[in-house]
Parts: C-alpha cells; structure tokens; sequence
C-alpha cells in the first residue's frame, strides 16, 4: 500500500482485496481529524468512501484478476473536502431484486452532499464531495407502508406512489424511491395517478431522483394524468426537461394499470 500526505492533500493506492479497506479507512479519518472535520461529518464521509471503495474491489475486476484501487482526497479552501476513489474496472448494474445488494451508490448519496460516478474504458471514478455546512438530510425516515408500493420488474422497478405527499413527506419518499432504484443504478417508472391533490413532496424529491438516475446512466420515466395535479406542478417547476413524463388518464378506482415499456438500461454500469 502506497500512501501520499501532505497537508491538505492525502492520497493512497491499494490492492484490491476486501482485507485492505479497514487500514485505508483509518488513515483517512487519521487525516480529516487532523483537518479538524467534526466527528459526525468524518463519519459520514468514511462510510461513503468505503462504500465506493468496497465497490471497486467487489465489482470492478473478474475474480483472480489482480486490480488496484486508488483513493485521493483534497481539502478546498470553501471548506469542502472532495475524495476520489478510481479503479480500472468495468462498472456494473446491480441486481434488481430486492435485497440488501447493490446499494452502494444510495448510502454514498445519502452520507454525502454531492456523488458524481464516470465511467470509461479505463476505469470508473467515483467522486465524493462533503460541504463545509454538511447536515443531515433527513432522509433516514420512513413512509407509511400504504403510500408507497415497489414492484419489481424483469431489470427495473416500479413504485407506485398513492394519496397526498406534503413538502415535509418528501424526503422520506426520495429515500424510499432511491432505495428501489439502488440510488438510480437501476431503472426505475415512478407510477403517479393514484397520488393525490397535495404533491409538493414528490415534485422536490423526483428532480433529485432524477439527477441520481442521470449519474448512473439511467432516464428516471414518471407517469401521471395529463390533467392532473402532480403533471401541471412537474411541468411548472421544469421536473419534465429531466425526466420522461408520459402522460396517462387517471386508472379506474381498484384498477391495475399495465406497465409502460421498461426504460433503457445503460449500456456499461456497476
């Protein structure tokens, strides 16, 4: 293991084997403590650079093949502190069924406060960035089990959001959404025409959803009644120039609507 430290830059390379994560996460708390980053900020940001990094080394190279992992981490004068975590490897999509696997990429956005992934022929970065005003989102909460129902799909999920969500019911239905969709590394249709007239929390929380979807390569598609409320309200706050709105008559009361066209999966993702 190589190591790099100086002052407000750290950076380490390593093989990639699960057995190396514990010591990488020491030295990078050893170097926030020493920037003064608080204790539940450096916690934060650990768990998700070990997420990235458990990632590399579980996913990115065929089993024997030899790989290596790096890590490099910068602290900008604002106060953010950006960490890099690159393999060269080939980025895959997680299993859509709903397990514990594939959700990586949800606790990196949910621990952090901006995650951005590149793919490419050599390899995938994973950069991890941690405010200076970093806080908690909030999105730890749950949704009543009624107001939300996921279904998978044969490579992609569907949930299906009913009655009214409020602004303060937001995030709890953007981790719940997120969840299903691995944090947007599975395609994900968000069904609205069971929802109801209040719909400030799912237009806050898809335009979110929808840039974790982009991030993993995917096109968030929403479907909701032409003339309803939740259609008019994502049209007015722009949410249609970053999904796929189709637009639907509202179901029979009791009906089962069929399913749109799974969206398109990307063509390389982890």
């Amino acid at each position: 293991m190589s190591e790099r430290l100086a002052d407000r830059h750290w950076g380490v390379e390593f093989p990639a084997v699960a057995t190396r994560l514990a010591e990488v996460r020491v030295r990078l708390d050893a170097w926030l403590l020493d920037l003064a980053v608080p204790d539940d900020d450096r916690y934060d940001l650990v768990i998700a650079v070990n997420e990235a990094m458990s990632n590399a080394v579980e996913h990115a190279y065929p089993p024997g093949e030899p790989g290596r992992v790096r890590v490099t981490a910068d602290a900008r004068p604002d106060g953010r502190v950006r960490v890099v975590v690159a393999d060269d490897g080939v980025w895959r999509v997680p299993p859509a069924a709903l397990s514990d696997r594939g959700r990586g990429l949800l606790l990196m956005r949910e621990n952090t406060d901006e995650v951005l992934v590149e793919r490419g022929a050599d390899g995938t970065r994973v950069s991890l960035v941690l405010a200076a005003r970093h806080t908690t989102r909030g999105t730890y909460q749950t949704s009543p089990a009624e107001q939300i129902v996921v279904v998978e799909r044969a490579g992609w999920v569907e949930v299906v959001v009913l009655g009214d969500v409020p602004a303060q019911d937001g995030p709890a239905v953007r981790r719940r959404i997120l969840t299903a969709a691995r944090g947007g590394s599975v395609p994900v249709v968000v069904d609205l025409r069971g929802l109801g007239n209040r719909v400030e929390g799912v237009v806050r929380s898809l335009r979110g959803i929808a840039e974790a979807a982009a991030a993993a390569g995917n096109r968030l598609v929403v479907r909701a009644p032409e003339d309803g409320p939740a259609h008019t309200a994502l049209v007015a706050a722009g949410v249609d120039q970053v999904v796929d709105l189709v637009a639907h008559a509202s179901p029979p009361t009791g009906h089962q609507p069929e399913p749109p066209p799974a969206p398109r999966p990307p063509s390389r993702a982890r």
